[in-house]
Parts: C-alpha cells; sequence; structure tokens
C-alpha cells in the first residue's frame, strides 16, 4: 500500500513537471515573438533616429561628405543630452550597455527586471547610436528581449527559477533577431546570462531563440549580417599564425576593457549632473568623428571594408585605437548601447593589421580580410570570456564552415590569454565594481543587497577612556552585555573591551582604580556602517574570529551608532536561504 502511494506521487509530481515544462515552453513561443517584433521595431526607431539626425539612415561612409563638420562635430552631443534625460527621468538601468544590468537583476532580484526599462531602453540606445554614439545594438535587444521575458514571467507567475529562464528566453531572442544567428542566440543566453545549460532552461531558450529568428528572416530575410569574400586556408602553414592573432586579440580585448572602465571613472568624478554626462562624452566622441567617420556609430560599412581587404595597414590600426576611445566615451560618459559590434569593430580592425603585417612578412597567404574574420571574433571571446558563443555567432553571421578551425584556435587562446591578464570579462567586472560577485550563487548576493542599518542594534553601551576598571566591572555586571565601546572626549569610538579582556585582571584590587578603560581592551579596531552590506560584515567576523561589529556613522566622525552581532548576520543569511526555497517552490 505505500509502495502504490509513493508511486502515485511521484506520477503526479511527474505530470505536474512535465504540464509546467509544456506551459514555459509556450511562454518562450510568445517571448521569442514579442522580442522578434521588439528587434524590428527597434531597428525601425534607429533608422528613424540617425534620419532626423542627419537627414540619411544609412552608413556613415555613404554620406559623410555631404554632412556639415558643425553637424557632425556637435549632434552626437546633443543625442547624448537627450538620452541623459531619458535615462535620469525614465530608468537608470538602460544607461551603459545592458547586459551587466540584466545579470544583476538575474542574481540579486530572481530576474525580475522593470516593465518600463524595454520602452527606455528602446528609446535611449536608439537616439544615443542614431546619433553617432559609437555602439551595438546587440547589448540594448539583449536587455529589451530580457524585460519582455522578465515581465511575461511576472505576469505568468512563474517561479524564481523558471523567471530565470524566461529572462535567458529573452536575451537569446534578442540576440538571435539582431544577428540573424539562433544558435548563437542560445548559446549567449546560457553561457553568459543564466550560466546552466539543464534541460529545463535549454529547451524554452531554443524554442525562443528560434521564434525570434524565424519572425526576423520573414522581415529582413535570411541573409549574412556581412559580406564576407570567399575564405579559404592556402597553406596549412598559416594554422601556425593564427595563434599569435588570438594572443594580439587578447590584448585588444583586455586594452578595450580598461580603458572603458577608466573612461566611466572619470566621467563619474565629475562634478556635473548625471544628465549632462552623456553630452559631454557626446561631444569629445563628435570631434573624433570629424577625423574618424568610421567611429560612427555601429560600424559595419567598415567592418565589411575590412573583411574585404580595402583598407591600408596603417589605417586598420590606428582604427582599433579611434574605436576603443569612441566607445570609450560614449558608454563611460554614460550613453546607452552594447559592446558586442564595437567588439567585432575592434577585432575586424586587429584582425585585418595582423593580416596585413603577416602578409609582408610571407606573401602568399590569406588576404587581410581573412584575418580580420577570424579577429571579430577572436576580441569577442576575449572581451566576453565566452568562446563558445563567439565562434558561433562568427560562424553563423558569415554562413562560412571553412573559418571553424581558425577560429576555434584564435578564440580560445584569446580568452585564455585575457582572462590571464584580466581576471573579469567585460561585463563582470562592472558587476564586481558595484560589490557583486556572479560566481558566489543568488544567496551570497542577496546577502550583498541587505544593509547592516537593517539588522542592526542600537542598543549599545559606551563607556569614556577615562573609566576606572571597578566602574567598567560593575558596567558589565549591571548592564549584561558582552562588550562595552570606549569613546573619546568627541565621541569617536577608540577601543571595544570585551569581559575576556578585564578576566586577569579581577583579582588584582590595587588596580581597580589605577588601570583605565584607554589600557584595556582591543584598539586594533575593525567597523562597518550601516550602508554596508551583510556579506561585508560576515566575511569580516569570519576573518577576525570575532561575534560582534560596531556600527559607526558613515559620516566619517567615528560616533558609535549601534552594533552587528554575529546573530544577526546568521538571520539575515537564514531568511536568504528561505526566501529563496519559498521563492522557488
Amino acid at each position: 500500500m505505500l509502495r502504490n502511494t509513493c508511486r502515485e506521487i511521484a506520477i503526479g509530481f511527474t505530470r505536474f513537471c512535465m504540464e509546467q515544462h509544456i506551459y514555459n515552453l509556450l511562454l518562450a513561443i510568445f517571448i521569442g515573438a514579442l522580442s522578434g517584433w521588439g528587434a524590428i521595431l527597434f531597428q525601425h526607431i534607429l533608422q528613424g533616429t540617425q534620419f532626423a539626425f542627419y537627414q540619411n539612415s544609412h552608413d556613415i561612409l555613404t554620406f559623410h561628405g555631404s554632412v556639415s563638420p558643425w553637424k557632425l562635430a556637435l549632434l552626437p552631443a546633443v543625442g547624448g543630452l537627450l538620452v541623459g534625460l531619458v535615462v535620469h527621468f525614465g530608468a537608470s538601468e538602460a544607461k551603459g550597455h545592458g547586459v551587466p544590468e540584466v545579470m544583476a537583476a538575474l542574481a540579486l532580484q530572481g530576474g525580475r527586471i522593470r516593465k518600463r526599462v524595454a520602452l527606455i531602453k528602446i528609446l535611449a540606445s536608439a537616439i544615443c547610436i542614431g546619433s553617432g554614439g559609437s555602439s551595438g545594438r546587440e547589448g540594448p535587444m539583449v536587455q529589451i528581449g530580457s524585460s519582455i521575458g522578465s515581465s511575461v514571467g511576472q505576469l505568468a507567475g512563474v517561479t524564481v527559477m523558471h523567471q530565470r529562464t524566461m529572462v535567458g528566453c529573452g536575451a537569446a531572442a534578442g540576440i538571435a533577431a539582431t544577428f540573424n544567428a539562433p544558435i548563437a542566440g542560445v548559446l549567449f543566453a546560457l553561457e553568459i546570462i543564466i550560466g546552466d545549460f539543464g534541460l529545463m532552461s535549454f529547451s524554452p531558450v531554443v524554442i525562443a531563440s528560434v521564434t525570434a529568428t524565424a519572425i526576423s528572416r520573414s522581415y529582413w530575410g535570411d541573409l549574412p549580417n556581412f559580406s564576407i569574400p570567399t575564405y579559404e586556408i592556402h597553406t596549412l602553414w598559416e594554422f601556425g599564425i593564427y595563434p599569435l592573432l588570438g594572443v594580439l586579440a587578447a590584448f585588444a580585448a583586455v586594452a578595450f576593457i580598461i580603458v572603458l572602465y577608466k573612461a566611466e571613472d572619470v566621467f563619474e568624478k565629475l562634478p556635473l549632473p548625471e544628465w549632462l554626462k552623456p553630452a559631454l562624452g557626446g561631444l569629445l566622441l563628435g570631434l573624433i568623428v570629424l577625423q574618424w567617420p568610421e567611429a560612427f556609430g555601429v560600424g559595419y560599412g567598415t567592418m565589411n571594408m575590412a573583411l574585404h581587404s580595402q583598407m591600408t595597414g596603417l589605417m586598420l590600426l590606428s582604427l582599433i585605437f579611434v574605436k576603443i576611445a569612441a566607445t570609450s566615451l560614449t558608454l563611460g560618459s554614460g550613453g546607452s548601447g552594447g559592446i558586442f559590434a564595437p567588439s567585432l569593430f575592434i577585432g575586424a580592425m586587429t584582425g585585418g593589421a595582423f593580416g596585413w603585417a603577416a602578409g609582408q612578412l610571407f606573401p602568399g597567404i590569406a588576404p587581410p580580410g581573412a584575418y580580420a574574420l577570424v579577429g571579430m571574433g577572436a576580441v569577442v571571446a576575449g572581451t566576453t570570456h565566452a568562446p563558445i558563443t563567439a565562434i558561433l555567432i562568427i560562424f553563423e553571421m558569415t554562413g562560412d564552415y571553412k573559418i571553424i578551425l581558425p577560429m576555434m584556435i584564435t578564440c580560445i587562446l584569446a580568452t585564455i590569454v585575457a582572462s590571464a591578464l584580466k581576471r573579469d570579462s567585460i561585463y563582470t567586472l562592472k558587476l564586481r565594481r558595484r560589490g557583486i560577485d556572479i560566481s558566489g550563487g543568488m544567496e551570497q548576493n542577496i546577502l550583498r543587497a541587505l544593509k547592516v542599518k537593517r539588522f542592526m542594534t542600537s542598543e549599545v553601551t559606551t563607556v569614556p577612556e577615562s573609566m576606572p576598571l571597578i566602574d567598567i566591572i560593575l558596567t558589565f555586571k549591571n548592564d549584561n552585555v558582552p562588550y562595552l565601546h570606549v569613546t573619546g572626549k568627541t565621541g569617536q569610538l577608540t577601543g571595544i573591551i570585551s569581559f575576556r579582556d578585564i578576566r586577569p585582571l579581577l583579582r588584582e584590587d590595587g588596580l581597580h582604580y589605577l588601570v583605565i578603560a584607554r589600557d584595556v581592551g582591543t584598539r586594533d579596531l575593525v567597523t562597518v556602517t550601516p550602508s554596508d552590506d551583510i556579506q561585508k560584515a560576515m566575511r569580516i567576523m569570519s576573518a577576525r574570529g570575532i561575534s560582534q561589529l560596531p556600527v559607526v556613522e558613515s559620516s566619517g566622525t567615528g560616533h558609535v551608532v549601534g552594533a552587528l552581532r554575529q546573530k544577526d548576520v546568521l538571520m539575515a543569511y537564514d531568511k536568504a536561504i528561505i526566501r529563496r526555497e519559498l521563492e522557488d517552490f
């Protein structure tokens, strides 16, 4: 009888899981369809925005000669000003390249993204790129698709575990529809966004990616994003050259990451309103575009020229640094757009310059365009630390299987070297700078979101530095506290006394009036502020082997405002775990 009951329970649970899986697949189709149409809408708005600024919606290389120099210099600043206002009053998450914001939402909020983010991201990115901002379309589409997936999941009332999958569906659909690359969209979502290749996540993500690609292909056709000449390996010796390109691409990728976040730091320190900083970045970008119009916008036209070996080696080399600077100014100042297309651009120039130099040394090898193609994937792999996604996206965007072998060599080597030089990818570094460690798991990141002020106690006992030992003993006896906080003349914290500190002196009657609070206890203090997170407090307690931390004012005065006890930290951790379990139930 017990065996039959267990069998019925197992059958019922299996049926429930299958029904839930089918339900998720239906939601994935809906998310894929909305994301596919969202990509089409975004492209129309982007073209319309560029036409409004320059009366032309084609690549800059076809019309920059007919545009007044003052327009090229000033309109990116006007676009930056509009972007700053839209982001400031609309949704702060729309600033930057978008993917880290999605990853943060998965790590800290269980995949919940505000519904307005999709609309604000479309508008902000279209204005930024359309006015000349040096960024890409894929980051906005990842955030737009993820926002759609999150909204659908919230409306459908799915659990946190499935909510994360819905966000991944939107991200995959956004990449797939933007680049006409369904396989790469799936790998991007699973390798970078979700980090889970399980069947329950894999199936809906695939369905969403396929649906979005079908919609985008019905509108734009099944054509590669780039015009690729015939690619051939002229000699087996060339396989000995490609590893060098992988190392060079890694250096270019790391340089891009460093300069991008250095620019972000510089703009962060400027004493200007946040909404005005993108205008300054746009003004500086405009000065670059005057000299190098190739840095304008996404830059697909320039990449196609590099792929067809239509650029000189010096121009290819110079555009590596120009694009890094242009994109860093655009996104570092607070503009909106992606880093995937700039990575492709930098990779094409890096590979093209490398191929040109190799051709000078070894005549008869493949033309520079072949190395530009491989370099595109290598720099993407170096910046994202996602070589599988980089390999497949270049393959799908070009439709040429012959590039797979050199692409595999360079992308893997670029990832290895770049990750050795820079621990974090261009996405995770932004999160780590905010104190978010994706590798720590959701529970750890929840603890980072909990602040000390929520769990500290304001009931602390303070004593002056001049208090004699006899009064310290009486204070411990009367107040029944484990610690006394020693304060100076101005009220600042100068030491901590525990009962263990005074125990050796209890039998020394002659010292009861000679020893004062300044002479006992610990003066090597470690404190936290109310705005610090619980994760930081837990790390300090573990390293010091203590059960309580004093909480001081964040203004820097050192005045004690409370104490954080170990049991409070453990309670916060338990709450984080229990909340996660209940949300997943």
